[in-house]
């Protein structure tokens, strides 16, 4: 069962929804990463994304999209999915299983709704860009 299951807390590891150039069409777009702040490596990891919320007084979700990312070296990310503008109004969840030293581990992150703007981005060091980050 489930209770007699010890997972550990996650530290170190964060989600972020960062805005650049595309460098194919030189427009603006949104990407969603997973970044590793361990000194360990996350492994056989595995992201779930959707979304969901209200819009217009009417109930709105989106697909859920799995992503298997395989291992991610420590202090790096990885590029989990592209995101459109048209998803912020909608809470974005993005569920995260991995295993340290044969151990899993799962956290899930949330930006609730209208919480990716252009005020909220800050400087994300790991990856050299401004986004919104969840840790």
């Amino acid at each position: 069962m489930r209770k007699d299951i010890h997972i550990p807390e996650v530290t170190d590891v964060g989600i972020a929804v960062v805005k650049e150039e595309d460098e194919a069409t030189q427009l603006e777009i949104w990407n969603v990463y997973l970044i590793n702040l361990k000194e360990e490596t996350l492994v056989n990891t595995f992201v779930s994304s959707r979304g969901y919320g209200i819009i217009n007084n009417e109930k709105k979700k989106t697909i859920k999209v799995n992503y298997f990312l395989k291992d991610i070296r420590p202090q790096s990310f990885k590029l989990i999915e592209p995101i459109i503008e048209d998803v912020f109004a909608l809470s974005n969840e993005y569920f995260l299983t991995f295993y340290i030293n044969g151990v899993i581990h799962d956290k899930k992150f949330v930006f609730v709704a209208e919480s990716i703007k252009e005020d909220h981005l800050r400087p994300i060091e790991v990856l050299g860009k401004r986004g919104v980050i969840i840790k």
